[in-house]
């Protein structure tokens, strides 16, 4: 039961979150302004390997464009968001 509910406000996240940006893939500039946090937060969390949702890298070098999923990111702030 608790998984389900975890499904449904993911899913509502995600359609949330499409329907501020119109967007499916996510930026570091994006994601830094969602989480209202710098880019340089963003990079140094991707290179620690933790403090952001699963990435993708564009290219195989250090400095290749990094994207983040709709939905990974739904489920990152649904995990990482508390609520009052």
């Amino acid at each position: 039961m608790t998984q389900i509910c975890e499904q449904s406000s993911t899913q509502t996240l995600v359609e949330q979150l499409f329907k501020l940006y119109n967007k499916v893939v996510f930026s570091k500039e994006n994601l830094a302004k969602l989480m209202d946090v710098s880019i340089s937060y963003i990079s140094k969390s991707i290179a620690r390997g933790y403090g952001v949702p699963a990435y993708k890298r564009l290219g195989h070098k250090q400095n290749s464009k990094v994207i983040f999923n709709i939905n990974d990111v739904a489920e990152f702030l649904a995990d990482t968001t508390k609520t009052l």
